[in-house]
């Protein structure tokens, strides 16, 4: 269903003289060409408003209603020339094209204005949480059978340049013409007058999202498991593909030197956050800075893909319609980018511990184990190493310091998000678990 505001066929009894709008429209507007196309908005109950149309041409017609009407109403000249005078002073009102007191054109006064473009909503929202994610909070806002999605920064004291929502929606503004999967922003807001924050609003796309499990009505074969997993990761491997130059977003980042500022940021973030009852991670950045190799590339990178943030078409799950949450994309080196994915993807034979941090299905029969996918991704990027160990700790160490992070908000009590208490136990078991593979490690 489009959001735009559409007119219809006319109502009976409602009917314009084409030939006299005709006439009327090109005298005002000396380069029209060609029939108009008219039609009604089926809205209001008051004055009629009208839809013509010249090719790609559209402007919009208002006059008052047929038949005998009070003295002092539906004053079309009046509306008109407040309009006119509003114009310069609140630029939120349509431009006046003409205005018409001659009633032998069409038996009254009207007047023609441009035609916005735009969204209408006319009855009072309804508000409701998606209960996924930890960092930022996303809405489902809806005016009947039109569905929004409004993003949020959390509530409470927030890291500097954390859940940066302004960012975020520029991003993906800019992503769109070149990423088909970004959805569409419909609106962006620094106002703090409204909700105390930055926030921003997108379309809703309708659609699968797969989280820790399958839903029920969903089953796949192993086969097409398989194909599913490779289709997901293909939308990883088209992003890294993206021209950042001709998306307007080569600025983006800060240039080469990207996998130092990833370990030397994500040190001092965990630093910052570390609480008394968890472990320091010393030795697990030591390594990852003693390890550090050269950027293999400068891409736009997502910087948080995972099947969560993935949208499957209701009608074929192979397909995938959408790709959510672009807080946290730059340029940067792609390998970097897939350790991250990879600290999320839990297999179906990986230890207890782990297995409780499993937020999407990558443990369903059919799955590409981590080593498959990293195997699969350099064939078909092109980009490749000889040991991906480094990414992969890496990936598991920014994850333990964005779990650290959300936990430093609950044990300060800046959160009552029961969710939150048992972070502290993850981060202590992530830092086990890159203790171990640095020592399984050849590097």
């Amino acid at each position: 269903m489009t959001q735009i505001d559409e007119a219809v066929d006319i109502r009976e009894g409602e009917e314009l003289d084409t030939g006299a709008v005709d006439r009327f429209m090109k005298e005002a507007i000396p380069d029209l060409q060609g029939e108009p196309e008219i039609r009604q908005y089926p809205g209001g109950a008051s004055n009629l408003t009208y839809q013509v149309d010249y090719g790609d041409r559209s402007y919009v017609l208002r006059r008052p209603p047929f038949g005998k009407i009070a003295k002092s109403a539906h004053d079309m000249l009046r509306e008109a020339k407040v309009m006119r005078a509003l114009k310069p002073v609140y630029p939120y009102v349509p431009n006046i094209i003409a205005i018409c007191d001659d009633h032998d054109v069409l038996g009254c006064d009207f007047y023609v204005m441009e035609r916005l473009k735009g969204i209408i909503l006319r009855q009072e929202p309804e508000i409701r949480q998606y209960p996924g994610g930890a960092s930022n909070l996303t809405y489902q806002v809806d005016y009947g059978d039109r569905s929004y999605v409004l993003r949020r920064p959390p509530f409470g004291k927030i890291a500097k340049s954390a859940h940066d929502m302004l960012r975020e929606a520029k991003v993906m503004r800019a992503l769109k013409p070149v990423y088909p999967y970004v959805p569409n922003i419909i609106a962006i807001c620094d106002d703090h007058d409204v909700l105390g924050c930055d926030f921003y609003v997108m379309e809703r796309l309708k659609g699968i999202i797969l989280r820790q499990d399958f839903p029920k009505d969903f089953e796949l074969s192993e086969a097409d498991t398989r194909k599913l997993c490779l289709n997901v990761i293909d939308k990883l491997v088209d992003l890294h593909r993206v021209d950042a130059k001709a998306a307007g977003l080569d600025k983006l980042g800060k240039g080469e030197g990207y996998v130092q500022r990833q370990i030397g940021g994500w040190s001092d973030r965990f630093r910052k956050a570390r609480t008394d009852d968890v472990g320091d991670f010393e030795q697990v950045m030591s390594w990852l800075n003693d390890k550090m190799p050269d950027d293999i590339a400068q891409v736009v990178i997502h910087n948080d893909f995972r099947f969560d943030n993935v949208v499957l078409n209701p009608d074929n799950p192979f397909e995938v319609i959408g790709v959510l949450d672009w807080e946290m994309a730059t340029i940067g080196d792609p390998l970097m980018d897939l350790g991250n994915s990879l600290a999320y993807w839990i297999e179906a034979d990986d230890e207890g511990p782990f297995q409780m941090l499993r937020r999407q299905p990558t443990h369903r029969p059919g799955m590409l184990t981590r080593k498959e996918v990293v195997a699969y991704y350099m064939e078909q990027s092109g980009f490749k190493v000889d040991n991906f160990d480094f990414y992969e700790i890496y990936g598991l160490f920014r994850l333990a310091v964005i779990i650290q992070q959300i936990y430093y908000r609950f044990y300060h009590g800046q959160t009552k998000d029961k969710r939150f208490a048992a972070f502290g136990h993850a981060a202590n078991y992530l830092e086990k678990r890159c203790q171990r593979l640095i020592a399984e490690s050849s590097l």
